[in-house]
């Protein structure tokens, strides 16, 4: 399994972006997708994750009502809207896919991993 991670950029504070995360299979519409992030000299962290059935959502609490995870399971896609983006959520963002039907905020539990994409939120 393939993810190609797109939509990152440089964004004035408030303004907003779109990630999408674009898998080489459908395979992964059985799985839970998830987005982490890294900031410089953090570790990653989880941001959002979503099941395949549903589907159910969840969030980070610091971004819950900003960020909205969504999937299209015809596409082979799942993207990540970002809204009122403040500059702490600069980071690299990833997408991660996870074989286990079950929401899942460790690393350690996501199987495949897109290339990172940076955001950049400007104060």
């Amino acid at each position: 399994v393939q993810l190609v991670v797109s939509g990152g950029g440089l964004v004035q504070a408030g303004g907003s972006l779109r990630l999408s995360c674009a898998a080489s299979t459908r395979t992964i519409n059985t799985f839970v997708m998830g987005w982490f992030r890294q900031a410089p000299g953090q570790e990653r962290e989880f941001v959002s994750a979503i099941t395949w059935s549903g589907p159910y959502t969840y969030y980070t609490d610091s971004v819950k009502g900003r960020f909205t995870i969504s999937r299209d399971n015809t596409k082979n896609t799942v993207d990540l809207q970002m809204n009122s983006l403040k500059p702490e959520d600069t980071a690299v963002y990833y997408c991660a896919a996870n074989s286990r039907d079950s929401i899942a905020v460790k690393e350690s539990s996501y199987d495949y991993w897109g290339q990172g994409t940076q955001v950049t939120v400007s104060s």
